[in-house]
């Protein structure tokens, strides 16, 4: 599954939520819990606040969730 932005421009999370935000916190230090709680229906409020705790556009945001998503690669 991916992360996907609907025609309405809403993006939507699927997947495995808690193992892809923790992914998020081991590569982002500034992320917290609260930043990157998920409430469906609000995804658009999560993004906001990634956004403002990364300082990056809303697009860089959204790749960079989606990246979590892929699985690792084996090294």
């Amino acid at each position: 599954m991916e992360n996907k932005t609907n025609e309405s421009g809403n993006f939507t999370i699927t997947g495995d939520w808690a193992a892809q935000s923790k992914k998020l916190k081991e590569q982002f230090s500034q992320l917290n819990d609260f930043d990157l709680k998920f409430e469906k229906g609000k995804e658009n409020d999560l993004l906001k606040r990634v956004q403002d705790k990364l300082n990056k556009k809303r697009e860089e945001v959204i790749t960079i969730i989606n990246k979590t998503e892929s699985p690792a690669k084996a090294q």
